[in-house]
């Protein structure tokens, strides 16, 4: 691709999305675009991406930028999350908000590994109060990435990524080829295509918010953007769980770092989101 066509991805990319692609990855563009590009018949990536220019058809404009995202997922990533979460923070929550279910949200959650990870702790969490109603939600901005999640349908080399072998005997079933989760836990999360440079305000409120190893994917000018309207979904005790590597002080003073559990923030109570 010639860099006019990087130029005119990245601005499409940001503009829509809020995504990051850098010009001198070229290879991975092109390696996301391409099948994309048989999909919807184009001879090839440069042809299609001359058919942007010409008709900028906004169907396609969101075909290829759901394709320029970042789907990098696995079972149960980072351990130490999940165990505070299991023996912490869900038996906190329960008992926080007896009187209403708990509300768990995976903003950008792939092909649904982290929020059926969620599901799968919640069901092994020490110390939940007997009753305690958890509700999970899963979001994404790519449709066929949603698709999948909902089937609920992973690959042996996806289930060996991270999945205790204990996990996957108690909630798994084997599906040909493939290995399908139990529908008590498919059917605990709801699913819905999220933007996160939207408007997040009709959600509604959350007990916990994942948003890991997201940021890098994003365009560094709109990471306080993203960060502060999450804040604002968030319950006054809520918490957002962010990758164990990632720190927030340089982005927004709308949350707070947990100490001692690196990635956990919590909504700093003197921030107020815009009107």
């Amino acid at each position: 691709m010639i860099p006019e066509d990087m130029e005119l991805l990245a601005a499409l990319a940001r503009q829509r999305a809020g995504l990051r692609i850098e010009s001198d990855k070229t290879y991975l563009v092109e390696s996301r675009l391409g099948p994309l590009a048989r999909r919807e018949g184009f001879e090839s990536i440069e042809a299609m991406i001359a058919a942007l220019r010409a008709h900028r058809e906004d169907r396609l404009i969101w075909a290829v930028v759901e394709a320029l995202t970042l789907n990098e997922t696995a079972f149960f990533r980072d351990r130490e999350t999940f165990a505070h979460l299991r023996d912490t923070l869900l038996p906190a929550l329960s008992r926080q908000t007896r009187d209403r279910p708990i509300r768990i949200w995976s903003a950008a959650c792939s092909t649904g590994q982290e929020v059926y990870s969620l599901a799968m702790t919640a069901a092994d969490a020490r110390g939940v109060e007997p009753g305690a109603r958890f509700e999970f939600f899963g979001s994404d901005l790519s449709d066929r990435c949603l698709e999948k999640a909902q089937s609920g349908l992973y690959t042996q080399f996806e289930v060996q990524r991270g999945l205790p072998i204990r996990l996957l005997v108690k909630h798994f079933e084997n599906a040909d080829e493939m290995w399908a989760i139990s529908p008590r836990i498919r059917q605990a999360v709801r699913w819905r295509r999220i933007n996160l440079m939207a408007d997040l305000s009709p959600l509604g409120k959350f007990d916990a918010i994942l948003l890991r190893n997201v940021l890098p994917g994003l365009d560094p000018g709109v990471h306080a953007r993203v960060i502060e309207s999450l804040a604002a979904r968030l319950e006054d005790d809520g918490v957002l769980l962010m990758g164990e590597g990632e720190s927030l002080t340089e982005v927004t003073g709308a949350v707070l770092p947990v100490t001692d559990h690196p990635g956990l923030f919590t909504r700093d109570p003197n921030f107020r989101a815009a009107a």
